[in-house]
């Protein structure tokens, strides 16, 4: 199955892709950072990593994390980090749309391919 994926690219090391926006979205629906990594399979350490990535992208925090205490502590994202999902998944939409009908068409040549053998 031919699918298109997105990556941004603003510079060497500095990158956006599906799975940034997918932790961001975790985060987003589970509340705290080590929370969406896991749902990712991917350590606290490894998730805040990219978060940092992200932050270092955009000069200021896509992740607002709150410390632990009495009512625990947790992540929301900033009005920077929804925009950043926005966004992309906007991109995502819109190249998909545009380029399904070549993807259609490679769809095509492989099942074809797999007939004829």
């Amino acid at each position: 199955m031919a699918e298109l994926s997105i990556r941004i690219d603003f510079g060497p090391g500095l990158r956006i892709g599906p799975g940034k926006i997918a932790l961001l979205e975790q985060i987003a629906a589970l509340g705290s950072i080590s929370a969406g990594g896991r749902a990712m399979d991917m350590s606290y350490r490894r998730a805040w990593e990219l978060i940092e990535e992200l932050n270092g992208i955009f000069g200021k925090p896509v992740v607002e994390s709150r410390s632990g205490g009495r009512k625990g502590g947790g992540a929301t994202l900033t009005p920077l980090g929804l925009s950043l999902i926005s966004r992309y998944r906007a991109m995502e939409r819109a190249a998909a749309a545009a380029t399904e009908p070549h993807l259609t068409a490679l769809r095509e040549e492989i099942e074809g391919a797999a007939q004829r053998s």
